[in-house]
Formats: structure tokens, sequence, C-alpha cells
């Protein structure tokens, strides 16, 4: 893309120039209200060459946006915490909120390029990477998001001649840092892992755009018409749905909640017995995992009243509470709304070597948000896919994910419910919602074993845990954290 690109210029006069971007300026003035009453978000990805003119082309374009509703974000080299984080959890933490903009000094190709050029990531792990992205990015298309990419290209001759006019003068010197200088020493290397990448990740649903930036209000106008034209098109396709993706995850046959057994029996002496033991070879675990840098997600799910909190409780007494952090999901915040819906779970993944908890997941939306109507048969049908992506990345950074149900018959839950109800310390966990709920059992049911079925692989398989008996529902909750992080750690 770089290799074979033109410079190219605009046949106009300076102040044909200037007067077309002030037109252009004015029309993404107005658009910015029209994403507004839209609740399009607008994530603008500017990437590009060392002294290419990033932070200039950023100023001049949020000249006259009006700042409650954009916000520029120049991404630093990932600090030590976000390290420890999947690659893109960093900037899915940047995106923005439904009829806003970000703009991004920076982003994944960057990190990307100079990780291949530092020697950080071999082949393998860059054609991983390639593949998150591209999911990340259709994904964010594909929930309603307009993402524009932009690649400054300037020559080699003109990138050296901006360095070292920066590097000139004390008070610009540091804007030049050591992979800016390392571009200029090995460009024809950088041009061919750039080349690589930029092709690799453009797609027919974001693709790039490659900017002539050697002339800075011609650089301007591009872009300008560029990201009002797609703002434009984004606009006027809104309501076209996104395709529904069905690939090939290798899949675990998993039966009908119907047909799981639910008599199985502990007495109280048995349990108290072997929690003991459990914990104990749990706790040792936990120090392992901290050791080896692994994390660990555990995805909470269940009819109401299954058991789900005595379930957390006996699991984290085990824990190290430095170590781990426990979740309990409710329905999003306006701010959590506007964004997409995986958004506030990504905000909430442990740092490598610890563990979080989830008390109800992004399952939601396959489940609450699917027959409460919260969101489209599209986007529910859609959601399948998006999950096991999700869960495949996270377990590529190298994650230990585990998913309970937590099952119980409804005549169990009935009499649970009854006896919070006629309990005055326990009336707080009985809701009129949970009542509700009871009366779709059957609707409930139907749309949890389709979830279960689309949802379990091999790398985030379903634990169905049978819940009539609590003692024995804790014990065997334990044990499958046990065994799969014990998978882990012996490379299972």
């Amino acid at each position: 893309m770089l290799k074979n690109y033109e410079i190219r210029k605009y046949q106009m006069e300076p102040e044909e120039i200037k007067e077309s971007v002030r037109e252009k300026r004015e029309e993404l003035v107005r658009q910015q209200q029209v994403i507004k009453e839209h609740k399009l978000p607008v994530f603008v990805l500017i990437e590009g060459w060392g002294a290419a003119g990033k932070g200039t082309l950023i100023g001049n374009l949020i000249k006259e946006l009006d700042p409650r509703f954009f916000q520029v974000v120049k991404m630093q080299k990932a600090n030590e915490d976000e390290k420890r984080k999947p690659f893109l959890w960093r900037y899915m933490e940047k995106i923005p909120e439904a009829g806003k903009f970000v703009f991004l000094d920076s982003g994944w190709l960057n990190e990307t390029v100079d990780d291949v050029m530092h020697d950080k990531i071999d082949d393998v792990a860059l054609e991983k990477r390639l593949r998150q992205i591209r999911t990340f990015e259709r994904q964010l298309k594909d929930n309603g998001y307009l993402v524009v990419k932009l690649f400054l290209q300037i020559p080699p001759k003109e990138q050296k001649h901006r360095l070292d006019k920066l590097l000139e003068n004390k008070d610009t010197s540091w804007r030049v840092d050591e992979d800016d200088i390392l571009q200029v020493k090995k460009r024809e290397k950088f041009e061919k892992v750039y080349d690589r990448i930029l092709e690799a990740t453009n797609t027919g649903y974001v693709p790039w755009n490659i900017v002539d930036a050697v002339d800075e209000k011609q650089a301007l106008l591009q872009v300008l018409h560029l990201l009002t034209n797609q703002i434009n098109q984004a606009v006027e396709n809104f309501k076209i749905l996104p395709e529904i993706l069905h690939k090939d995850y290798p899949l675990l046959k998993m039966p009908k909640l119907a047909e799981v057994p639910l008599d199985q029996e502990m007495s109280k002496e048995e349990y108290e017995i072997e929690l003991k033991k459990l914990q104990k070879k749990l706790k040792k675990l936990h120090n392992k995992i901290y050791r080896k840098r692994i994390p660990v997600i555990i995805a909470y799910e269940g009819w109401d009243a299954a058991g789900k909190g005595g379930n957390i409780k006996r699991l984290t007494s085990a824990l190290d509470p430095r170590g781990f952090e426990v979740y309990p999901i409710a329905a999003p915040e306006p701010h959590e709304k506007a964004r997409h819906y995986l958004w506030r779970f990504y905000h909430r993944l442990p740092k490598d070597g610890h563990i979080a908890i989830f008390d109800r997941t992004w399952y939601g939306r396959v489940m609450v948000e699917r027959l409460e109507g919260f969101c489209t048969e599209n986007d529910w049908k859609r959601a399948y896919n998006e999950i096991n992506e999700f869960e495949k990345d996270l377990s590529d950074w190298g994650a230990v994910v585990i998913k309970f149900w937590i099952q119980i018959d409804k005549d169990t839950q009935l009499a649970r419910f009854t006896e919070r109800q006629n309990t005055p310390e326990k009336q707080w966990k009985i809701t009129d919602e949970d009542w509700r709920n009871r009366e779709k059992w059957d609707d409930y049911e139907a749309a949890i074993d389709e979830m279960i079925a689309k949802t379990s692989t091999e790398n985030a398989p379903w634990f169905i845990i049978q819940s009539n008996n609590k003692y024995y529902a804790r014990i065997q909750a334990i044990r499958t954290v046990i065994d799969e992080i014990e998978k882990k750690l012996n490379g299972r």
C-alpha cells in the first residue's frame, strides 16, 4: 500500500484550498448534531510515520467542534499494568460513546509495527494479532460504530527533514523519540512491515485511507473530505442490518437443561470435610497462577435462587483477596449502554496472574436482552459469534475461561423464593422481577439451551452444575476450577 502510493496534490490555488477547508469544517460541525441525533459513535484512528503531522492534523480537525462531544487520546507505549491485559484492552477502553467522536493519535497499527520491529512477537503471534484486530474492527462496525482509519504518508527525505528540524530546537526536540530515529535508519524495513499489516487489516468493512501528508493544508482537506463523506454514508446506511456470521469454532456436545439429572446429594458433614480440602488446594493454585502470570476468568450464570452467591463465597474464601475481584453485573449504566455491549466486561478483565469472577455476564445479550426486547433480533443472533470471538481472544491471551450454569428445577426455585419471601433477613434477595422471570421459565430455558449449545467451545466450555443440593453444587464448582487451572499449568 505504501510502496506503490503516489503523492497526489489538489490542483487548486491556495485560496481555493482555504475556502474548501472552511466549507468542510462547517459541514463537520453540522455533522456533530447529526451523529448525536443518530447516536452514531465515530472512532477516528490516525496513524502514520513519525513527524508526519498527526498532532497538527487532529488540532485542525477539532478546531471548530463542540468539545463536549469529542475526545482526543494520545496513545503512549503500554505501561506495566496495560501489558498485563489483552492487547486490545486499552483500545476497547477508548471507544466513544454513542453520538460522540474519539480521535486516537496512534493505535494498534503503530504498536504492532513496533512489536515486530523490536522482535517482541513472531510470525505466529503476529497472525493471531492481525486476526484479533480484524475481529475488533468488524465488531465495532457491526455494533453501529463508524471506524475511520487514516495513515499519514510522507517520503523518507521529508521525514528526515522534519525530524532534523525538530531536533535543532530544544523546545521541540523532546517530540522526537528513539522509534522516530529508527524509522529513518531502517525506513525500508519499516515500510515492509507497515505494508504487511496495512494490507492484512485493509478490509471492506473498515478500510485504510492513505493520506498525502507532505502539505499540511492539503492533508487537512483530504481528511475532511474522507471524514465527512464517511459520516454521511454511515448515517445513510445506519438502518442496514449487519451480516450474522457463523464461524466454525469447535463446539462441545452439551445436554439440554431438561436432560441434566438433579438427584445428586451431599451431607453437610461430607461437604465440610471436602470443602476444607479443596479450598486448601485452591489456595496453593492461586499462588501458582500469580507466579506464572496466568489470568483466570470465572463466569457465573444460572437460575434466580440457584445459589450463585453462596457458590462464589465458598470459592473466594480460599483466595488471596489481593488477587481476585468479584463483579456483580446488573443492568448497564447509561455510560455503559452507550458503548459496545462487551465494553463493560473488557473494562473488568483481570491482570495476568489475577482472577475475575463475574456474577452474571456478557451472556445477558442472548438471555435477558433477547427475551425482554432490550436488543434487536439481529443483535442477539450476531452475539453468539461475537462472544465466541471474545472468549477465543481471552484464551489466546493465556486466560483460563470457566463458565458455570447453575441448574435447579422449577420446584426448587419456588421453594427458595418462598423461603426468602418469608425470612426477613433474606427478603432483599427476592424481587418482583424474579417472579416475572419465573413466569417465562420455558422461554428462558429454550434460550439457555441454544446459548450453551452455540457457545460451549473447546477454549471456553460450559459446565452445568447440579444445584438442587447446594453443598454438592459448591463442591463441584470448586473442583472444576481446580481441574481447569491444573490443566493450564500442566499444558493440557
